[in-house]
């Protein structure tokens, strides 16, 4: 690749980074071949690591996919191609409430880029499993963790359980992905659009009982990753269904970051958190990045159009800094520095983390070009 030069304009540094998000992630596949990593340890793609649940599998091929659509090189369409066959069985997985991020990420990409029906079918079986998950008294789809529980990042996989209902005309399957946005922006969603983590229910008369939280710093905190979630899942929601109440949402959600977070774009774990850690976590500014570009085209109001796209070229520039990309720091094996899974676990802590690297890949790609909501 030619030699990252931190000088140069937003969109050629975008590029350069794309490049060198190739080489990584050839090194990783050569290097451990159908391996599914989570995040390094001092830089380093870990095996057999605590993984608390199994949510990250579609993000490496989705990377794969990224890279064969905008090249010619035939290795990336046939890695991206295998990837997600290694994961096509999850289409049936009734554990986690993670089969948008395994499927969109993957299958998605690739129906997108061939509109082959038997590759979509994939994708709607995991949208119907997705529906599964909808307790009917609560009218939330619940988390991995308990029945009585809706976590925040369920709005970015709640978009699969609208694309299947979409595309084959289930009514009802329409009902429980509506139905869990609207509950999801009544109990989680705070009236100054920040964001809880989890909220509780009662399992036997549905009421809504509290907000707590895994990786935020206190249960009325909000937790950056989460509100991205929220922020990105959001729009998401409004693109597959219309409904302006989750472009609100999604607004708000959007004006909560820019308000809380540094000039520089890149959030902490959490921004109430007293005396943070660290001062960044990475992955949370590339899912914004990422979501404030789709916001951009999504959103009718031209000072919002303005604000969004000018704030996601902001994060991608602080980003695109040999700080965070790792272009200049020798034997780190992933894309993006200063990530954090779970800082109460202490699970990859200042290190890459899978989804980061996934998001800040798409979301270069949306800045030199790509659909920023498809």
């Amino acid at each position: 690749m030619a030699e990252f030069d931190p000088s140069a304009s937003l969109e050629i540094r975008a590029a350069q980074a794309l490049e060198f998000g190739q080489t990584q992630v050839r090194g990783l596949i050569t290097q451990s071949p159908d391996f599914f990593p989570l995040y390094t340890e001092e830089g380093k793609w870990q095996h057999g690591r605590a993984a608390w649940t199994n949510w990250c599998e579609g993000f490496l091929g989705g990377m794969m996919w990224i890279f064969a659509r905008r090249g010619e090189d035939v290795y990336w369409r046939e890695r991206a191609e295998h990837y997600s066959r290694l994961i096509e069985d999850r289409q049936h997985d009734t554990e986690v409430h993670d089969l948008g991020f395994v499927f969109w990420s993957t299958w998605k990409r690739w129906f997108n880029l061939t509109g082959d029906e038997a590759i979509q079918a994939r994708v709607i079986q995991a949208g119907r499993t997705m529906g599964q998950r909808f307790n009917d008294k609560g009218k939330f789809l619940r988390s991995f963790v308990a029945a009585d529980s809706c976590f925040i990042d369920i709005m970015m996989n709640v978009g699969i359980v609208f694309y299947a209902a979409n595309e084959t005309g289930d009514e009802d399957l329409l009902r429980k992905a509506r139905e869990h946005c609207l509950t999801t922006r009544k109990f989680l969603v705070r009236g100054d659009g920040s964001t809880a983590h989890e909220g509780i229910f009662d399992l036997q008369s549905g009421e809504f009982l509290r907000q707590t939280t895994h990786q935020g710093w206190r249960s009325d905190s909000s937790w950056a990753r989460g509100l991205t979630w929220a922020l990105y899942g959001f729009g998401t929601a409004y693109h597959l269904s219309g409904d302006e109440r989750f472009l609100d949402t999604a607004e708000q959600c959007a004006d909560f970051f820019i308000a809380r977070s540094p000039s520089h774009g890149v959030p902490p774990n959490d921004w109430d958190e007293p005396s943070p850690r660290l001062p960044v976590e990475s992955s949370a500014a590339a899912i914004a990045a990422s979501g404030l570009l789709q916001l951009a085209s999504l959103t009718g109001d031209q000072t919002r159009k303005t604000m969004y796209d000018t704030y996601a070229r902001t994060i991608l520039d602080t980003l695109l800094t040999t700080e965070f990309l790792a272009v200049d720091t020798p034997e780190w094996e992933g894309i993006l520095k200063h990530g954090s899974y779970h800082e109460r676990l202490d699970l990859g802590v200042d290190e890459s983390v899978m989804w980061g690297e996934y998001f800040f890949v798409e979301a270069l790609d949306k800045l030199l070009g790509a659909p920023a909501a498809s």
